[in-house]
């Protein structure tokens, strides 16, 4: 086999370089070819697949009563050699046979939840993942388990391009084009000297007003790929691999529910990364979340993270440095103890010399708000009859709800951990600077509503009058 090996990587050497001669190919084509060659001689050594498989064995493989896990066969090494692998037998449906998956009762969304939940570590946590989870190297067992098979083709990524996939998804998902030439940029994707400005427009263009935006990964490399090609992207390898895995991911849970879309699904996880992870990159990456470049607050972004924080969070019962050991039973919720270092983080960066901005639209939303309130156009439903509230002015009345609801599932996410909430608010609260924005806060209110307050005080009382008045007739 390695002699015939050899003699294909000579061949594939010998067309990239007349392509590249003549037909002006891409400049990294023989970086590509190279790659591809790598794999190929990697794929033959069952040596190497049988270290990575238990590599990822001690890496991923879980399980436990009650509970899907993810199943790696065992490998004997007394009978391995580099052209043979000795590996357990492992009983198995294939994922596209919905006929003995139906048969069998599987829950089909617990695989699927389990499958994406051991890619995401993979891809974003530890950086080791399976290059080729298509359906021929996944089955199902008979107790709902997930087994990997074929471990030849296999990434490891380093934290800068893990980070750099989190980042991109943030950008995409806050459709910034311009943040996501510069992650393009600085992950290397793009030629020194190219301009960003035009990268940027040419994503703009790509992606649409909003409504063309894909959650499922296919649609979004179909917008990527003419920009790749005009701006002479060159992926690093892992990168490369990276795409193969998040494209056969994505084909695999569609064998198991169609409408299946692995951005979408991965968003979750995610957002718990970056509440669970301290470090400065990660931060700064939750501040542009949840906070636009001019320094105003993503409000629709955040009241959906509280509503989603307050559903599902469970306060965590692992201690501070303890080895996450949770199944995909819970990955989409949030250990509140994360949750709470993250807010007191955000908390320190607006008050910050550096969040000066952020506090300025604050203080702007702070008085729209209470303008709200004091508007005629929130006083109808205490004086007029049932249903006739917030017709005068809807867009108020929904501000009005919206602040409410957002209020309450804030509630809601202190009740799981009031002790870590209270001490978090008392350590802020205690602090200079948070003491100096709320005077601002209350100067800003005042000089505002000093006109409003006996302005709205007689249209109240003239609604009340005029109440009266129908009441005695």
């Amino acid at each position: 086999m390695a002699p015939l090996l050899t003699l294909d990587a000579l061949l594939f050497n010998m067309i990239g370089g007349q392509l590249k001669r003549f037909a002006k190919a891409r400049k990294d084509l023989l970086v590509a070819v190279n790659e591809i060659v790598r794999h190929m001689f990697d794929e033959i050594d069952y040596v190497l697949e049988g270290k990575n498989a238990e590599r990822f064995a001690i890496l991923y493989s879980h399980g436990g009563e009650g509970r899907t896990s993810i199943k790696v066969p065992k490998v004997y090494w007394t009978y391995t050699r580099k052209s043979i692998l000795a590996l357990e037998w492992i009983d198995g449906i294939k994922l596209t046979d919905a006929e003995r998956i139906s048969k069998a009762n599987l829950n089909r969304k617990k695989m699927i939840d389990e499958g994406l939940y051991c890619s995401l570590r993979q891809l974003l946590e530890d950086g080791f993942f399976h290059a080729d989870p298509h359906p021929g190297n996944l089955v199902a067992t008979e107790d709902g388990s997930l087994a990997y098979f074929d471990f030849g083709m296999m990434g490891d990524i380093p934290r800068h391009y893990r980070v750099g996939l989190i980042q991109m998804l943030v950008h995409y998902v806050n459709r910034d084009p311009l943040g996501l030439a510069n992650d393009f940029h600085s992950l290397g994707f793009v030629p020194e000297g190219t301009d960003l400005h035009a990268v940027a427009t040419a994503l703009r263009v790509a992606f649409g007003d909003g409504r063309r935006q894909s959650n499922d990964f296919q649609g979004v490399m179909n917008h990527l790929y003419d920009v790749m090609y005009d701006f002479n992207f060159s992926l690093p390898p892992d990168y490369a691999l990276v795409i193969r895995a998040l494209g056969s991911l994505e084909g695999t849970a569609k064998a198991l529910d169609p409408d299946f879309k692995v951005i979408e699904s991965a968003y979750p996880f995610v957002i718990g990364r970056l509440l669970a992870d301290p470090s400065p990159d990660m931060r700064k990456i939750l501040r542009e979340l949840l906070i636009r470049d001019d320094g105003s607050i993503r409000w629709n972004r955040l009241e959906r993270l509280i509503a989603a924080i307050s559903q599902q969070s469970s306060e965590s019962s692992k201690k501070p440095g303890e080895e996450n050991t949770a199944s995909s039973s819970d990955w989409r919720s949030f250990d509140m103890h994360s949750v709470v270092s993250a807010t007191e983080d955000l908390f320190h960066f607006i008050l910050s010399r550096k969040g000066w901005r952020v506090r300025v639209f604050l203080i702007q939303d702070i008085v729209k708000a209470s303008d709200a309130f004091l508007q005629e156009t929130t006083f109808p439903g205490i004086f007029e009859e049932e249903g006739n509230t917030g017709e005068l002015n809807p867009e108020r009345s929904r501000m009005i709800r919206r602040l409410v609801n957002g209020v309450q599932s804030f509630r809601q996410a202190i009740s799981l951990a009031p002790n870590a909430w209270t001490a978090m608010l008392i350590r802020v609260a205690l602090k200079p600077e948070s003491r100096r924005f709320i005077l601002d806060v209350f100067l800003a209110l005042v000089n505002y509503s000093h006109d409003k307050v006996p302005e709205t005080c007689w249209i109240c009382m003239s609604k009340y009058l005029n109440y009266l008045d129908k009441q005695w007739r």
